[in-house]
């Protein structure tokens, strides 16, 4: 049994404002150990549970943010990135049978504690299909066609809330309780490395990976806090403008619709002006 680790760092363990998670910045090292320690606990669950193989994939920021000499042996980690699939590379090979989504959050217009869809800024909302949707939405219609289940979620007691949306069968550790976008009620590490690892152990019984399935049309839209970024993001083919800060995409199926994400953050993000936005 292979379970993939998607960790993300703004629902780490302590973490409650932007200096914690950018790296660079004497608390973003500070609070590496409490996300490594939340990853950690997470391994030695599913490895407890009957895991045989446990990979962690880095999906926060530069991707390089976990202490590789603090994990446990018996996992691996995929870290850096440009990545085909972002957050949930590794899914794609066939050989995964369950996914924990670790250090977690909400979407970008939603309480909770960093709430951000992919940009930390310039995104004040993402829709898929209709549904106002997070990281966690976006990543969880990825895997399903791929036949695997989320079946651990942690992060803010609000994002235990989203997760409720699209994985309503996973387990899940809230770490800290939301008070506003830069403030929570945290747990110590201590604590939560002891529920994630219980949380874990339990949720490989739900790691049962089911055949692929057939690729869905999905319609995403976004909206920016700028004009100019919807013009900005009609340059990624097959993305249209819906209104003055909205675009919209439709793709045959979530491979191709979370690259498409992936390409109008990146366009999005590099039309940003210093102060203005």
């Amino acid at each position: 049994m292979k379970i993939l680790i998607s960790a993300d760092m703004e629902g780490a363990t302590g973490v409650t404002w932007p200096g914690d998670v950018l790296p660079g910045t004497a608390q973003w090292e500070r609070c590496r150990p409490m996300f490594t320690s939340d990853v950690n606990a997470a391994v030695t669950g599913f490895f407890e549970g009957g895991a045989d193989e446990v990979l962690i994939n880095e999906a926060h920021w530069s991707m390089r943010n976990l202490l590789l000499e603090q994990l446990d042996d018996r996992a691996q980690m995929l870290t850096g990135r440009h990545k085909s699939l972002s957050m949930v590379e590794g899914v794609q090979h066939g050989d995964v049978d369950g996914i924990a989504f670790v250090g977690y959050h909400t979407g970008a217009g939603t309480e909770g504690v960093l709430a951000h869809t992919y940009l930390a800024n310039s995104i004040t909302g993402v829709w898929a299909d209709g549904v106002r949707a997070s990281e966690g939405l976006l990543n969880a219609l990825v895997v399903e066609e791929y036949g695997v289940p989320v079946v651990l979620v942690t992060g803010d007691d609000r994002t235990l809330e989203d997760a409720k949306g699209y994985a309503p069968d996973a387990f899940g550790v809230a770490v800290k309780d939301y008070v506003s976008r830069y403030a929570a009620v945290c747990r110590t590490p201590g604590r939560t490395a002891a529920d994630i690892k219980e949380a874990a152990r339990k949720a490989t019984a739900l790691a049962v990976r089911a055949d692929p399935s057939q690729p869905q049309e999905h319609t995403v839209e976004l909206e920016f806090d700028a004009e100019h970024l919807a013009g900005a993001a009609t340059v990624v083919p097959g993305v249209e403008r819906t209104g003055e800060r909205r675009v919209a995409y439709t793709s045959p199926g979530m491979y191709e619709g979370i690259r498409t994400f992936k390409a109008v953050t990146t366009i999005v993000s590099a039309a940003v002006e210093e102060q203005y936005g």
